[in-house]
Parts: C-alpha cells; structure tokens; sequence
C-alpha cells in the first residue's frame, strides 16, 4: 500500500446513474447494488475523468493509503469488460464526442469536458 491519489465516492450522495461508469477507461468503476463503486484500487489511477460527470458530485479525489496503480491489473479488467460507450458532451455547447474531440478540464477542483472549439475561448477570454 502507498499513498497516492484516488477516487472517493459519497454513497449518501450516489443516485447510481452511471455516468462516471465509462469515462473510466481503466475499468475501476462499476455499478454495485445501484452505487458506483470502485471495484479495485489498483484499477484507479487517479485522473479524476469521472468527476465532472457526476450530475451530483458524488465523486471526489483524496490523497489515501491504497493499492498501488497497475497497468497489468487495468489491461486484464478490460478483457473481462463488456464493451459499452456513453458519449461525453461538451460542459458548454453541449456537442458529444462523437461530433467533436472533447478534452477533460480541470478548474478550481472542477473537472468538465470541453470541446476544442469552446477551447480557444476559455483560454483566451
């Protein structure tokens, strides 16, 4: 065990939608008894790509003791995951990924999916 960067889920504030489920690419989420959940420690690496999907806030980062990351762990999980896709939008004009490339953001512990087009604007006012 380390201590390193993890996500946190408020299960009082989880309604189990699902949303942070695929912007995982790891696979360290899943729905558990109508909850996200992490499945394993090892599977998350702490980017933080779930959170700014969670219409509740749910989800947070914190600095823990926990299983180290693992890139073998995460490369076996996504064999044993079946294939599933739920496109992201942009935090502003609201395009999916699938019209556009969207980036994650992070702003004053916010993190949003943004567009390259909206992009320009919010770096240069």
């Amino acid at each position: 065990m380390v201590k390193r960067t993890i996500i946190k889920i408020d299960e009082e504030l989880c309604n189990g939608c699902g949303a942070c489920i695929s912007p995982c690419a790891e696979g360290a989420l899943a729905l558990v008894e109508g909850k996200a959940r992490v499945v394993r420690e090892e599977l998350c690496d702490g980017a933080g790509f779930c959170l700014g999907v969670c219409p509740l806030g749910a989800l947070t980062l914190e600095i823990r003791e926990a299983e180290l990351f693992s890139e073998q762990a995460v490369a076996g999980r996504k064999i044993e995951l079946p294939k599933h896709y739920l496109p992201q939008q942009c935090w502003f004009c609201r395009n999916s990924e699938d019209d556009a490339y969207l980036l994650p953001l992070k702003h004053r512990g916010e993190s949003r999916w943004v567009c390259t087009r909206c992009l320009p604007g919010l770096i240069h006012g």
